[in-house]
């Protein structure tokens, strides 16, 4: 696999860093999960796919001590602590890179390392806010609507690091040197939104939240409750896909207004929505699929892994506990992901098999066993 060989030490954390470590894991990277000791924190271990768990105390100064040791045999090492954290611990990268030069030290968090809101805590609709992005999501006459904590998180966060670690693995095969890098989450959504800001001047945006043309405005750019309570996706944007989509809901074109003209939007929307409520999500699916009209059911996670087409191309996977999930993407031509259909890891199932390939003795573990610094977990047998 592409990352194979690579070494990456994970500290628990909140669902991006998992992300992040999991899709480095996916990829072929050998991804350790730091684990707190005493504590089982089920939020941290869901994105555990392809990882081995490590439990170590880092508040102890020889937990800290531990990873410090097991950092100078590492490629990266990803941390999700407030600033500052790490340094109290005596593991700020001036440290750990001085103990390896070649170490990735990746920092994900919501505000970055510099700033007024540095060491503030917060959630994915918090980075969202401050990077703008939130202004933008919602309906007319509604609030600002955060979309669960997939585009601070796992798009800002989690994806955004796991660019910037591989593009430094990359520059590292150049000069030999690791670096420190800074993933804010704010800015990592703000970045994805540069659509959003080169796009300001093409007049898209110039309408109130809610009355533009991908914001929910356009009748053409929606979603439609069915006869069975479901839903049907249109994003007709085109003029000759909008033609398909008014084709397949048996209205005549002569007869409606012309398709941008905003103030009969509304109106248009009532219509759409009063015709798609006189079938079920299956009907119009045989009246769309095979068509250029930009219709697609809105598949509920329960329907999603069985569609003809994610059945296809093999999008879902399952793991050995009977766990379905998303196929790592993107498929590579010669290198793709070969992702583990194994469990996820128990925390501190692997301790010592880790710390044995890291160079620690069995007297050393044991001692740090007896100390509390480490913890061993084994899985239960099935009876």
């Amino acid at each position: 696999m592409a990352l194979s060989g690579v070494r990456v030490l994970e500290l628990a954390g909140l669902a991006p860093v998992p992300l992040c470590g999991m899709i480095l894991a996916d990829f072929g990277a050998r991804v350790v999960r730091v684990d707190r000791t005493t504590r089982s924190d089920s939020l941290n271990a869901v994105q555990g796919r392809g990882k081995r768990s490590l439990a170590l105390d880092l508040k102890q100064p020889t937990g800290a001590a531990t990873l410090r040791r097991l950092c100078r045999r590492t490629d990266v090492l990803i941390e999700p602590f407030r600033h500052g954290v790490m340094e109290k611990l005596g593991l700020g990268p001036e440290i750990l890179l001085g103990d390896n030069p070649r170490l990735i030290y990746a920092r994900l968090t919501g505000f970055g390392q510099t700033g007024k809101h540095a060491k503030s805590a917060g959630h994915d609709i918090n980075y969202l806010a401050l990077s703008g992005v939130l202004s933008k999501l919602g309906r007319k006459d509604e609030n600002p609507y955060a979309p669960v904590n997939i585009l601070a998180d796992f798009a800002g966060g989690g994806v955004m690091c796991a660019l910037g670690i591989v593009t430094a693995l990359y520059e590292r095969t150049k000069s030999g040197k690791g670096q420190i890098i800074d993933a804010s989450m704010v800015e990592g959504i703000a970045y994805l939104s540069s659509f959003l800001w080169k796009s300001q001047c093409l007049g898209l945006w110039s309408r109130p939240r809610g009355e533009n043309l991908l914001d929910s405005g356009a009748p053409f750019y929606e979603t439609y409750k069915t006869s069975d309570g479901k839903f049907m996706a249109v994003g007709a944007i085109e003029p000759q896909f909008y033609h398909q989509l008014i084709k397949g809901l048996g209205l005549d074109s002569g007869k409606l207004p012309n398709q941008m003209s905003h103030s009969d939007w509304p109106e248009m929307k009532q219509t759409f929505a009063s015709i798609f409520a006189q079938k079920t999500q299956d009907e119009w699916c045989s009246i769309f699929d095979g068509t250029d009209a930009c219709v697609t059911p809105v598949l509920s996670f329960d329907d999603v892994a069985s569609h003809q087409h994610n059945k296809e191309r093999s999008s879902f996977i399952k793991n050995d506990q009977g766990e379905i999930s998303p196929r790592p993407a993107p498929i590579l031509s010669r290198t793709p992901a070969v992702p583990s259909f194994k469990r996820d890891p128990l925390i501190g199932e692997h301790t010592e098999e880790i710390l044995l390939e890291y160079g620690f003795t069995k007297q050393e573990i044991t001692k740090l066993y007896s100390d509390k610094v480490i913890e061993f977990s084994k899985p239960k047998a099935n009876l």
